[in-house]
């Protein structure tokens, strides 16, 4: 019994099999019926007639009404068919070589099975004439009964090339002729274009050029294309500038990585682009100077002054690095110099208190440089940042002592501008 049960089951799936791929076929004639073919090949005559054997070129056009039938218009041009010469002195010669063109209907039989549609044989039968630019024995036309056999090979479903011999029983003599030919095969409207569907996959929300899950990773917001604020997408900062979308000033030169880009055109992985000493942000906010030049910038010194707590004295011990300074404002009268404080960021830090703190300990070495030094004092100005423009992130002990500095901007006397310019775009503190 399971023998049997096994066995139906087999001819089932053979039997399903089979009626899909014959639904297949019957789907492409009904969606495509129309071919088109092109070829060559030679007429040979019966060998009494008044032409000899010769070349030709068909097109022909089909349409098919099932897997099995189809009906075929075949027009052939013969561009020479040479004289014949008779040794009966009774058969008179054409005076020169023929041409002809013939005309043919025919009913194509395919013996093509289902296991294997790309070889595709057939037979054939139908009708013709041919007419001769030359008057023959029997006159310019006969008309013919035409059987034969061929294969078609299809590459694919749109083009397949083709082999034919053809038989032909023409004119009132029924002289017996063949037509072999070979040719390639084109079925319009059978190439099926690409099947577009919408599939269920990964989003990017806010259109950034980052997909949500990689926001998720790199902790940005997968709702707004700008994270940072800094005027740059999220897609932006990580694939095309490599700078951190989570911070508006990558390099910490107190412009925005936007602006860096879109309007500076400096570098925001690199916080002295032009590498002449001074950072990009203090070129183009305090000093009015080219970020792109090197020539033009100030002299920078950097002093990390170590203050008691909560203190503004300077220690003796930092007093021969300030006589340096001094020495140059000397040595250059129309030199003038800012001199800035700056703090670290601790959790417990109060934003209020440490400008104002900054702001003494900038004021301790203008009053030194004034007091001390001989300075006049509206060659000097002093200002205190706080922890708003770090030179490094505050997140060990040796880069908070980085960002515990006072720095002093010389500019020479030679440099001196005529006006203030303004309208750089600051990094937003927060």
């Amino acid at each position: 019994m399971r023998r049997i049960a096994v066995a139906l089951t087999g001819v089932s799936l053979l039997f399903v099999a089979h009626q899909l791929a014959a639904a297949e076929v019957t789907d492409l004639f009904e969606r495509a019926p129309w071919s088109v073919s092109l070829g060559a090949g030679e007429i040979k005559y019966e060998g009494d007639e008044q032409v000899e054997d010769g070349p030709f070129i068909y097109l022909r056009l089909g349409y098919d009404f099932s897997p099995r039938w189809t009906f075929e218009a075949d027009l052939n041009y013969m561009p020479n068919l040479p004289a014949r010469k008779f040794d009966d002195p009774r058969r008179e010669p054409l005076s020169d070589d023929a041409r002809a063109v013939r005309i043919g209907l025919d009913v194509l039989f395919h013996l093509r099975t289902i296991k294997n549609l790309r070889f595709d044989p057939y037979i054939s039968g139908g009708i013709g004439g041919i007419w001769y630019d030359e008057k023959l024995e029997d006159g310019r036309t006969d008309y013919m009964i035409i059987g034969g056999a061929g294969l078609f090979y299809h590459f694919n479903d749109e083009w397949a090339v083709r082999g034919d011999a053809r038989f032909v029983a023409a004119g009132p003599d029924t002289e017996a002729n063949a037509l072999i030919s070979a040719g390639v095969n084109w079925r319009w409207g059978a190439r099926i274009g690409p099947d577009y569907a919408l599939l269920p996959g990964e989003l990017d929300s806010d259109n950034d050029g980052l997909l949500d899950s990689q926001e998720e990773e790199l902790g940005t917001d997968p709702y707004d294309p700008d994270s940072d604020d800094d005027g740059l997408s999220d897609g932006e900062e990580v694939n095309t500038h490599k700078t951190d979308p989570l911070h508006p000033d990558t390099d910490l030169d107190a412009l925005l990585d936007g602006a860096e880009v879109l309007t500076h055109h400096t570098d925001p992985l690199q916080r002295d682009t032009d590498g002449g000493g001074v950072a990009d942000g203090h070129e183009v906010i305090e000093d009015a100077t080219d970020p792109l030049d090197p020539s033009d910038d100030l002299q920078l010194y950097t002093l990390n002054i170590e203050f008691d707590y909560d203190k503004a004295d300077i220690r003796p011990e930092y007093f021969d690095k300030l006589d340096v300074i001094v020495k140059v404002l000397q040595r250059d009268p129309g030199a003038t110099a800012r001199i800035e404080g700056h703090a670290d960021k601790r959790p417990t830090s109060d934003r209020e208190y440490n400008l104002r703190l900054s702001e003494r300990r900038a004021k301790a070495v203008y009053d030194y440089f004034v007091n001390v030094g001989g300075i006049d004092p509206s060659r000097l100005t002093y200002v205190g940042y706080g922890f708003d423009r770090p030179v490094a992130p505050n997140d060990t002990e040796e880069n908070m002592q980085k960002n515990r500095r006072v720095e002093i901007y010389i500019r020479p006397g030679s440099q001196q501008p005529e006006a203030e310019s303004a309208g750089a775009e600051v990094m937003p503190v927060k």
